[in-house]
């Protein structure tokens, strides 16, 4: 597994909210919904999206939007028209006054807008939950990005388009997993661009020491790991890997390795079935009480916790 599978291998949307949005202009839709991450697609006309504090960004046909939360932002037909509907945690739409509209502008199965002819037609998908979506990704990602169509090519938005508004038996989990897909495909794209600014340990993977260590650590984060280990897998010294591994990822081997352990853990433990004493041993601790202890050090609270308050 490279570093980039790593990083992809942890999105699995579960009951995703995907809706089509049939607007006319002026139109201005704050989200503030807190969702962890959320793809913004123009499927006709164009639209702008306006983060806080950030120059706004135009979106045309076949473009994409990433927009990492949970900080609110604006999608409007124009950057100066104000806000005129409010979306807020759970979905819920309102006007700036408080009135509910999620009834009023209900187009049909997913559809949402004024007017179904309406010349603005936008896709999104929202991860409701960080546990969907791992730190490690969304840390790597800027709060906006964007792919310009031309910059990709994929089959994926145009069947996600066409499946939004179906209705049929198992249609979440398909439309679960083609989100997680198209996220897949523009983030590899995004990622492959000089100015997507990688992570220090993404850029990393190119080297071939590094870079096999990074491999090896992902692809197996529960072996009994160490830096005179990885060394001899990857051809040179303990003392040579620890200082190059330093110099390209930002940190030591085993501060790395006991960051990648605990993310995965962070992640497993949302599992309905996982324990502690499970997720422990998958992700390289000898028992609970040593998982509990590592977690509670690196984030501040313990496993226990993190699992009821992601729920």
């Amino acid at each position: 597994m490279d570093a980039l599978a790593g990083l992809l291998d942890g999105p699995r949307a579960r009951g995703a909210f995907l809706l089509r949005s049939v607007l006319e202009p002026p139109w201005s839709l704050r989200i503030q919904d807190r969702a962890p991450l959320t793809l913004l697609a123009v499927e006709r006309g164009e639209a702008w999206v306006v983060p806080d504090g950030a120059p706004p960004v135009r979106l045309r046909p076949g473009d994409v939007a990433v927009v990492r939360g949970p900080e609110p932002y604006t999608v409007a037909d124009d950057p100066a028209t104000p806000p005129r509907i409010l979306i807020q945690p759970g979905q819920l739409s309102t006007t700036p006054a408080g009135e509910e509209l999620c009834d009023d502008m209900d187009l049909g199965v997913r559809t949402w807008g004024e007017r179904p002819d309406g010349s603005a037609v936008l896709l999104s998908g929202t991860y409701q939950l960080e546990g969907e979506v791992s730190r490690r990704l969304t840390g790597a990602l800027p709060h906006l990005l964007v792919l310009a169509a031309d910059a990709w090519s994929s089959p994926l938005l145009p069947l996600l388009a066409e499946e939004i508004g179906r209705d049929e038996p198992g249609q979440e989990v398909m439309l679960d997993r083609l989100l997680d897909l198209l996220l897949i495909t523009v983030l590899r794209a995004w990622f492959s661009r000089p100015e997507a600014e990688a992570p220090a340990w993404y850029r990393a993977h190119g080297d071939p020491v590094v870079g096999r260590a990074l491999e090896l650590l992902h692809e197996d984060p529960s072996h009994p790991w160490t830096v005179a280990g990885l060394a001899a897998k990857a051809g040179v010294s303990r003392a040579a890997l620890a200082r190059r591994f330093t110099e390209l990822v930002g940190e030591p081997p085993m501060a790395y390795l006991t960051r990648w352990r605990l993310a995965l853990a962070a992640d497993l433990l949302l599992e309905p079935e996982a324990t502690v004493g499970t997720v422990a041993r998958r992700v390289g601790y000898g028992s609970a009480f040593a998982l509990s202890t590592a977690f509670k050090r690196e984030r501040g609270i313990s496993p226990q916790e993190h699992r009821d308050g992601r729920r």
